[in-house]
């Protein structure tokens, strides 16, 4: 289930986030989650499995019909189940009328996701 990020949810979301390869550093770390949580146009998503929170996706929303993939991550013990696509679908859901596209960090694993191009 794709829910919102709150300020609660700050260091679940910080752990998830570091698995991401421009991310590793603690002070870009920081720097990402504060424009997630002050830029509007900065929305971030976290993937609950029962009680657990094991992904995250974080989006720009640029152009009035466009939302960029900025960040994608699923904890490594929950990787290879299809969460990511899940994420994926469920953004669809939430900007139905929006396009989806990569960055250079995200294009990757939007190629290999078949199910994103549905």
């Amino acid at each position: 289930m794709l829910i919102r990020y709150r300020k609660n949810y700050e260091k679940i979301a910080m752990g998830l986030l570091s698995f991401m390869p421009t991310e590793k550093d603690l002070k870009r770390l920081q720097q990402t989650m504060k424009q997630y949580e002050t830029n509007n146009d900065w929305q971030l998503f976290l993937w609950k499995e029962g009680d657990d929170i094991v992904g995250i996706i974080g989006v720009l929303l640029r152009a009035p019909d466009v939302v960029e993939i900025q960040h994608i991550s699923v904890n490594p013990s929950h990787r290879h189940q299809g969460i990511g696509k899940q994420m994926v679908k469920a953004l669809k859901e939430v900007y139905p009328d929006r396009r989806l596209c990569a960055n250079e960090w995200t294009a990757s694993f939007l190629d290999k996701c078949h199910a994103c191009n549905e």
